[in-house]
């Protein structure tokens, strides 16, 4: 753990858990969850404010639900072309829409990945789903994909054609946009040009080159060197033939590429993603009377200043002159580097359990006991 202390003086009643998911063990609704349970128990009549966040990523959907948001569903194309169960969250015409829910990782079966073939298609399809609702104000968030195909098929969901030479369309899949003569998009849905699209992420990546979509995250989608050049000179054609005027932007590499779909031929307009999400679950208002804000995610680590949940909330909780201490399943910062986040204290589940395997299979029950540390030290 790393020192801090707030003055107990200045305690006020009100305790907010806005923290994000512990990848691999709690969903962020589980955390809040957990966080409460161990805070009322030692410090009973605590009144609790729970706000799961997410950045963008996994969980997006979710938080906006767990805000007040209703849960839609809808059966579209997973990221290997076979139909999936999506949900997207929709209150007072604005919706949140998560692309992992149509092309993410987590879709692939155990042990299949298809760097070269996996589309995002299905996004596009919630995207059309979206506007069937008459919501024109979507916030898009771009993380965990399994695709690299620069968002060619979300856009083929919406309308529009790539065509290979002979003027067939091209197969899905970032690979296939090596092939690419014409890009039409004379077809695209009418509704989109009346549509406020927000790009919701936390990569600032270009969409080609030695940083660019393929290169940086087409590993952890199953790309080997050899197919991270293919997928690499397909996008840099694929931009060519598009336009590469926008795809050096930041978020033009979200999501293997999808963010620069949706910039260049969306209007989508770039934001990181926990400022938004924040925005949009009314992160602000539920600061109202609470005087310690509980945050924090999987891992607190070099990423963590750079988008990330936990940064974005101490952030927002330091501008209205509110201390934020977080909790997590392993910490990698630094004092120094937590403070300038904004983070006064950090509580490691492996502060509690040394063994990472039985951190992360345990972690609910962690979680309790590390609250409880947390209320004794701030709130008792």
């Amino acid at each position: 753990m790393t020192d801090g202390a707030v003055n107990r003086s200045a305690r006020a009643p009100r305790v907010l858990v806005a923290a994000d998911k512990f990848k691999g063990s709690l969903t962020a609704v589980q955390v809040a969850e957990r966080v409460t349970r161990g805070l009322s128990r030692a410090a009973p009549g605590l009144d609790v404010v729970s706000l799961p966040v997410a950045d963008g990523g996994d969980g997006t959907v979710a938080a906006a639900v767990a805000a007040g948001f209703d849960r839609r569903t809808v059966r579209v194309t997973g990221p290997l072309g076979e139909p999936v169960t999506a949900a997207y969250a929709l209150r007072d015409g604005i919706a949140v829409v998560e692309l992992a829910e149509a092309a993410g990782l987590r879709l692939l079966p155990a042990g299949v990945l298809a760097p070269l073939t996996a589309t995002s298609h299905g996004c596009g399809e919630i995207l059309r789903a979206v506007l069937d609702t008459g919501a024109r104000n979507i916030v898009l968030g771009v993380g965990g994909s399994a695709c690299t195909d620069g968002g060619a098929g979300m856009l083929t969901a919406l309308g529009a054609r790539f065509l290979a030479a002979d003027g067939t369309p091209l197969p899905p899949g970032g690979a296939a946009l090596a092939g690419l003569a014409t890009a039409d998009l004379t077809g695209l849905d009418p509704r989109l040009r009346d549509t406020g699209l927000i790009l919701a992420g936390d990569v600032a990546n270009p969409l080609t080159g030695p940083r660019g979509a393929a290169a940086v995250y087409g590993p952890q989608k199953g790309a080997g060197p050899a197919e991270v050049a293919v997928l690499d000179a397909a996008l840099t054609h694929y931009a060519d033939v598009l336009g590469r005027e926008r795809s050096a932007e930041p978020g033009a590499g979200a999501a293997g590429g999808v963010g620069y779909g949706a910039l260049v031929v969306l209007g989508a307009v770039f934001r990181p993603g926990i400022e938004v999400v924040l925005e949009v679950l009314g992160f602000d208002r539920a600061l109202n009377g609470v005087g310690l804000v509980i945050t924090g995610e999987g891992s607190l680590d070099a990423q963590t200043p750079y988008g990330k949940a936990p940064a974005g909330v101490a952030a927002a909780a330091r501008a209205r002159g509110v201390d934020t201490v977080a909790v997590c399943g392993r910490l990698a910062l630094s004092p120094e580097e937590l403070a300038r986040t904004g983070i006064r204290r950090a509580y490691p589940l492996t502060a509690v359990e040394p063994d990472p395997e039985r951190s992360m299979t345990h972690a609910g029950e962690l979680l309790e006991r590390v609250a409880e540390d947390i209320a004794r030290d701030y709130l008792t």
